[in-house]
């Protein structure tokens, strides 16, 4: 990996460290902080491993994506986040920096 691609992906953890407990933001919020698109911000936090709070970035529509849906919304639902048929209210809960 570059160190291009090492300064994103610690940008990436830098924004979602700065998300508080019980709240979530979306991959584009954080892309838009750090400049980079959705995608980008989702493979920086699929390297991330367990080091960030990668559980509190959520798809634009409120859902999870699969294979880690449903650990996502049980560790969400563990700090208070209301999940509802899956998804979470981005309008009650949402962050953007």
């Amino acid at each position: 990996m570059t160190d291009a691609a090492l300064d994103v992906d610690e940008a990436v953890f830098d924004a979602v460290d700065r998300i508080p407990p019980g709240r979530v933001s979306t991959y584009g919020a954080i892309g838009r902080l750090v400049g980079v698109g959705p995608r980008r911000v989702a493979r920086a936090l699929s390297r991330g491993g367990g080091a960030v709070a990668w559980y509190r970035v959520v798809r634009a529509d409120g859902t999870a994506a699969e294979p880690v849906r449903a650990r996502q919304m049980e560790l969400l639902a563990t700090e208070g986040v209301p999940v509802r048929n899956g998804r979470v209210d981005l309008a009650a809960v949402g962050w953007s920096g």
